[in-house]
């Protein structure tokens, strides 16, 4: 048996709609994906926190609060920090595009809008994670 994916998704900040990462969370796992949500409200220390215990090879993260500027950035350099910049760092919401650039620059290797597809974003993370 091969190895599956494993993704911890997240929802950053005190941002409370959950909606969308639960669409996600599910389309993940229909693509054959272990999904791991962590939830509501975590911060970025929690976050790498739990993908450091989970073992996990994807963070993927949902904002639509307009924090992503702060959280983002922080759990790409807790990722460095904890030797674990291997990990996909991935997001997912409302960012607009002038802030696309800075945030793929420290770390965020995707960011889905409105409107992507569940094939896209499994598609991408099949694509960018080696589970060698």
């Amino acid at each position: 048996m091969s190895k599956r994916i494993r993704v911890l998704a997240a929802k950053p900040g005190l941002d409370g709609h959950d909606r969308g990462i639960k669409v996600v969370c599910a389309g993940l796992k229909d693509a054959g994906m272990e999904v791991i949500y962590t939830g509501l409200r975590q911060t970025p220390e929690a976050i790498v926190a739990a993908a450091l215990q989970e073992d996990v090879d994807v963070i993927a993260l949902s904002t639509l609060s307009g924090a992503h500027n702060q959280h983002l950035p922080r759990v790409a350099q807790l990722l460095r920090e904890k030797d674990a910049a291997h990990v996909l760092l991935v997001a997912g919401g409302i960012v607009p595009p002038k802030d696309r650039v800075a945030l793929r620059e420290q770390g965020v290797k995707e960011i889905f809008g409105p409107g992507t597809t569940m094939t896209e974003i499994a598609e991408f993370i099949r694509n960018n994670v080696s589970l060698s």
